[in-house]
């Protein structure tokens, strides 16, 4: 029986250690994309970046299947993501286009702040989880894209037909926009899951495999325009459809900490009530003892 309950208390130890075995990986992936940076391998940078939003993606699901997920896991995920989607795309951009002017450095430093700012909303608003959907650009998807337009560019399409165009004005107005869709409200659909129970479940589960099968065949043409698409999709539909005039007046960050800032005030409020009453029931003491003289 001790053997058994040892054996079973290491199993345990070690799911709840995976989930953050895998963190840690999304951290390798993205340190080493910094590395590959500044040895100028751009190529290698963008790929070792979309591993790192492949193994961010499973490592919240692994801990949501085996029960594990704590506060601990958000906040390191959290960390994690602001190395990975936030100082290595950063990196990358500063490298490639705005290394050389004065000031320039700014823009890269605009969407790193965006996403660390992005990050920590993410926590305290939806508790480390979207629950319906994201309340503004998920961090993931602008480093993708800021990642891999360096290996779309090396493209025979882009080079034909794409390369005289001002890609360092595009990339500066790009880094502004990314960084603005991630502070919005605008609600961005979460990643579908495979389900066969449904013709619904049945026919995301082929566009899903479509897509892997895309992305493992041709990743330079796949990664930046699907994210791409994605982005203006989230936009686009929150314009057409209406949605923005849905959308809540101020942020839902606010709201809470203006919830927080009332409870504050109503436990200082109930303090002084109750300091008022010890003092007045101290005050009227004497006088119940003199009446019972």
């Amino acid at each position: 029986m001790t053997q058994q309950r040892t054996r079973t208390g290491k199993l345990r130890k070690g799911i709840i250690i995976l989930p953050s075995a895998f963190t840690l990986a999304n951290l390798f992936f993205g340190f080493y994309a910094i590395i590959a940076t500044t040895r100028g391998d751009f190529i290698e940078a963008a790929w070792f970046i979309v591993w790192a939003a492949i193994i961010d993606l499973l490592d919240g699901r692994i801990a949501r299947a085996t029960r594990t997920g704590s506060r601990f896991g958000a906040e390191l995920d959290s960390l994690v993501d602001a190395v990975s989607f936030g100082v290595a795309p950063a990196f990358i951009m500063y490298t490639l286009y705005f290394s050389d002017g004065n000031w320039s450095w700014i823009l890269p430093l605009t969407y790193l702040m965006a996403v660390v700012v992005r990050l920590a909303r993410f926590n305290v608003e939806q508790a480390g989880e979207p629950k319906k959907y994201f309340h503004g650009l998920p961090c993931p998807t602008p480093g993708i894209v800021l990642a891999t337009f360096y290996p779309f560019s090396q493209t025979p399409l882009f080079q034909e037909y794409l390369f005289s165009m001002p890609w360092a004005r595009i990339n500066a107005i790009l880094l502004i926009v990314l960084s603005a869709l991630m502070l919005s409200n605008i609600p961005y659909a979460k990643v579908p899951k495979i389900s066969l129970r449904s013709t619904n479940g049945v026919l995301t589960s082929l566009w899903i495999i479509v897509n892997i099968t895309v992305a493992i065949s041709i990743p330079s043409y796949y990664f930046f325009p699907a994210l791409l698409a994605y982005t203006l999709w989230g936009l686009s539909k929150s314009v057409i459809l209406g949605l923005l005039e849905r959308l809540p007046e101020k942020d839902p960050l606010l709201e809470i900490v203006d919830s927080e800032d009332e409870e504050t005030r109503a436990v200082e409020y109930g303090g002084f009530a109750s300091m008022e009453t010890e003092q007045t029931s101290i005050h009227h003491q004497p006088r119940k003892m003199e009446s019972q003289r």
